[in-house]
């Protein structure tokens, strides 16, 4: 049954969704939106499977697109897709608006205060759902995500390798309801460990550029600012902490100290795999970044002063002839 479209009057938002292979998570996120947007855009980068199908059979307009980088993939679809709505619902395949949900963004924006207001962007709160199990201890909810905001006025942050995050021009407000992500395709734990390797390379890329400054950075860190400006004034103090000490100090925090135990036996998997497995992969790979950059600047060094010792020779033996 493909989703019931909306007359264009009562309808204001349009929904972006990434795919790669959803066949697992694709139905239930397009089910969350039913009745809900005449625009439903999936993007997709070369689906081997039937997700572009479970697309085109729930109504949904499908755009292929290379991926590149999650961000890259998101400031292209804002920028090239044929958007006609004000607002914009920014979806990952294995995310689903809740009803409470999608009946607050309804109301929200029916309401002129908001069309006329500075308001552009709308966290939202997510639920983590991990091979069936809410984990929602471990200070892993709520989490605020960037999902709804005005047309024109966000972009992705392309300095992101692993995942993404939306800067705003404007200001941005917090909505009451959830939006659940459960990744269904991580009910075979290898797909889970596979994309965290991937991610782990990408991770510690991404921090030692950083911290070599040669990724300019276009959000500062605010410990009293939005979501995202907290992550990142957090993230600024990560970095700070030595290699292969902080993933044991941030296991230690998430599951004793915000009582992530509480979340029984599938929480100890995810707690121990995300806050402190995933987190020694990043440091032993951006270990061996500086490795190879300290390596590196050695040889140049070196080379540096062979070349002034053969000019310093040669000056000698011109002086002496």
């Amino acid at each position: 049954m493909s989703i019931t479209k909306p007359e264009p009057e009562s309808c204001r938002v349009c929904t972006i969704i990434l795919t790669h292979n959803e066949q697992a998570n694709l139905p239930a996120c397009l089910e969350g939106l039913r009745g809900f947007g005449r625009e439903v855009f999936v993007v997709d980068s070369g689906s081997g499977d039937r997700t572009v199908e479970i697309a085109r059979e729930q109504g949904a307009e499908v755009v292929t697109h290379p991926f590149e980088s999650h961000a890259r993939q998101w400031n292209w679809a804002l920028q090239n897709l044929p958007i006609s709505t004000e607002w914009i619902l920014a979806l990952d395949a294995d995310q689903r608006v809740s009803a409470k949900l999608r009946d607050e963004i309804a109301a929200l924006l029916d309401n002129e205060e908001t069309a006329r207001g500075n308001v552009n962007g709308f966290y939202v709160k997510r639920k983590q759902i991990f091979r069936g199990k809410w984990i929602r201890h471990g200070g892993y909810y709520p989490k605020y995500l960037l999902k709804l905001f005005r047309r024109g006025q966000a972009w992705a942050d392309e300095n992101d390798l692993v995942d993404h995050h939306f800067v705003v021009r404007g200001e941005t407000a917090k909505l009451k309801n959830d939006i659940i992500e459960d990744n269904r395709n991580e009910a075979d734990i290898s797909v889970w460990i596979d994309k965290h390797n991937r991610y782990a390379i990408l991770q510690a890329r991404q921090e030692f550029k950083r911290a070599q400054r040669k990724q300019e950075l276009i959000q500062r860190g605010s410990l009293r600012g939005s979501p995202d400006e907290r992550i990142l004034w957090l993230k600024n103090i990560w970095c700070r902490l030595p290699l292969f000490i902080r993933p044991f100090l941030y296991f230690s925090y998430r599951y004793f100290l915000r009582l992530g135990f509480l979340d029984g036996k599938p929480g100890f998997v995810f707690h121990f795999l995300q806050a402190f497995w995933y987190r020694l992969l990043v440091d032993i790979n951006l270990d061996d970044l500086r490795r190879e950059a300290q390596t590196e600047r050695t040889r140049e060094s070196r080379a540096i002063l062979e070349q002034r010792s053969c000019e310093i020779e040669e000056g000698g033996r011109v002086m002496r002839g």
